[in-house]
């Protein structure tokens, strides 16, 4: 027997929290990774690479460049599927506030890249970092972005 659940009468707080999708979108030029300073919640002051919400309808590679434009002004193409992950974040009281399954993608630039950044949407700041800026960045840093710029510099370093 199956039981039905009039999600009509719940209100917001007594949802369930289902996962949605969101995208980090990574660019190289050179030994530099493109990174943003996040203005709104949940990494508010946080640098980290530049991304968000997969709109309905929307491929998962159109979401990055989507937001990459949105977030630097720099138009990419995206190329391959980095990492997959969960972001969950939790109430003081440990209700579940947001549960994300973030993709990370990595984004080319069409040659000759010459365009600067410029930050919009909810990007404080934007700016080019090299692998060891990023690694110095410490609790400035958004989570995995260390991770992140680490397996790309792995995967295209020639061995």
């Amino acid at each position: 027997m199956h039981t039905l659940i009039d999600y009509r009468a719940m209100n917001a707080a007594s949802l369930p929290a289902f996962p949605r999708a969101g995208v980090l979108a990574i660019v190289r030029r050179g030994c530099d990774f493109l990174l943003v300073r996040r203005a709104n919640a949940p990494d508010a002051g946080l640098w980290g690479f530049p991304g968000g919400k997969v709109e309905g309808g929307e491929t998962f590679f159109h979401a990055a460049e989507r937001e990459l434009l949105e977030e630097t002004s720099l138009q990419a193409h995206a190329t391959s599927l980095v990492d997959v992950f969960d972001s969950m974040h939790y109430a003081p009281d440990g209700a579940l506030v947001f549960h994300y399954l973030i993709l990370a993608v990595l984004c080319t630039e069409p040659q000759p890249a010459l365009t600067t950044p410029i930050a919009g949407d909810d990007a404080r700041e934007v700016r080019w970092f090299s692998y060891e800026e990023i690694a110095q960045l410490g609790p400035k840093a958004s989570a995995r972005l260390h991770t992140l710029a680490q397996t790309i510099m792995q995967a295209q370093t020639p061995s």
